[in-house]
């Protein structure tokens, strides 16, 4: 993997594929490899996909014991960006990555072509309930091994050995005390939008999706009947179509913005 240096991290990263840029923000303890499987073959057809480790993350080391809080991801997108020169982009976030986008989106929304969020909500309930339950390494390793084991394998060479323990309850704690997106910092995301959900999501509620996608200015609603939280993941086939289907209808908005973004630039300088 390459390396990028940002916010006083290196953020390792992979880049696939040719064309317009396309960060992918994965979900908390995971990696984008896994969040995005599904997707990556298919959109790296037609953009270049950037794929980040967030802080904590696979092989972007940083001790969870010295804290954790979503909004340094954000400013750790902004580094990332600008470390790589990108001075406009499409952004899809899943889970805590679509937390992270909604709050980039909130401080630089000029800078985002487009953006997807998928299976998260601006509201802390029942995310930090579930997150709490879930997040417990004490439960994992009892109840759970093999997902201990993918956790392992996702984290133990960048983290160390069984860093991931500390990273869990950090995430957790985090999540019930964040400063929320609020309704007006939302209408600032005025970019191109898709809120993606399952209808048996436990971490957002339909309702939530719902009223997410009212908030933002120019936003879609896909729901998928039958799914939980992972829905890039479990509903790949639906989420596909109809991610594709948002990004060629949403093209030429796209380039403008993009052009925007290069003529407000280009009087700054």
């Amino acid at each position: 993997m390459a390396t990028a240096t940002a916010n006083g991290l290196e953020i390792a990263y992979e880049a696939i594929g040719d064309g317009p840029p396309l960060v992918l923000l994965h979900g908390a303890t995971s990696i984008g490899r896994d969040d995005f499987a599904a997707q990556i073959p298919l959109l790296s057809k037609t953009f270049r996909l950037l794929i980040p480790d967030q802080r904590g993350h696979g092989r972007t080391r940083w001790d969870a014991e010295r804290g954790f809080e979503e909004r340094w991801l954000a400013d750790d997108l902004a580094g990332f960006a600008d470390a790589l020169g990108l001075e406009s982009f499409h952004l899809l976030g899943f889970s805590m990555g679509g937390t992270v986008a909604l709050h980039f989106g909130a401080r630089w929304p000029d800078r985002l072509r487009t953006v997807v969020i998928a299976g998260t909500s601006p509201d802390r309930e029942p995310r930090t309930s579930v997150a709490r339950r879930l997040m417990d390494p004490v439960r994992a390793d009892r109840d759970e091994p093999a997902w201990a084991a993918v956790l392992a394998r996702r984290h133990d060479a960048g983290q160390g050995k069984g860093r991931w323990r500390q990273l869990l309850p950090a995430i957790a704690a985090d999540i019930g005390r964040q400063t929320l997106v609020t309704a007006a910092e939302l209408h600032r995301v005025d970019a191109p939008a898709l809120i993606a959900v399952g209808d048996r999501d436990p971490f957002v509620p339909v309702g939530q999706a719902w009223a997410l996608q009212r908030q933002l200015p120019d936003a879609r609603l896909l729901v998928v009947p039958g799914c939980g939280h992972e829905v890039t993941a479990r509903a790949a086939g639906v989420f596909n179509e109809v991610v594709t289907r948002f990004y060629r209808s949403t093209q030429t908005a796209a380039e403008q913005r993009a052009a925007a973004w290069d003529a407000q630039k280009g009087r700054e300088t």
